[in-house]
């Protein structure tokens, strides 16, 4: 009777080892951008839920925003990416900023993020 071996190669095993080390890699570097984004959400959205952040000038916004940044440790978006506008019954916050890492020698990750809240809490009268 013959047998025929059947499984993995010692090569075939390091190049399906070295495809999933690859999107490791990859992944290790997109987790943190995609974790400061929903830090970003979640500063935008507990804005909105600020006392009487509709009656707020835009700079004091701003201020309040960077601070709850600097608690997620958001280091990417910076005062220029953040667009505050009057809206009809409150004020509307963009915040628009790209992440650039590098992967593996001159190849780039770009990340473009963008969140909007509308911030019409005008607290209570």
């Amino acid at each position: 009777m013959k047998r025929t071996q059947s499984g993995m190669t010692l090569i075939g095993f390091v190049i399906v080892l070295g495809v999933v080390g690859l999107f490791a890699y990859v992944g290790m570097k997109l987790l943190p951008m995609y974790s400061e984004y929903y830090a970003v959400r979640q500063a935008l959205k507990g804005l909105q839920s600020e006392p009487g952040i509709a009656n707020r000038d835009p700079a004091k916004i701003q201020d309040l925003f960077f601070r709850r940044l600097y608690i997620s440790y958001a280091e990417n978006v910076k005062p220029e990416n953040v667009d505050i506008k009057r809206i009809d019954n409150g004020w509307q916050m963009d915040v628009n900023y790209e992440v650039r890492k590098p992967i593996i020698s001159n190849l780039d990750v770009v990340g473009k993020f963008s969140a909007s809240e509308d911030l019409t809490n005008r607290g209570p009268d």
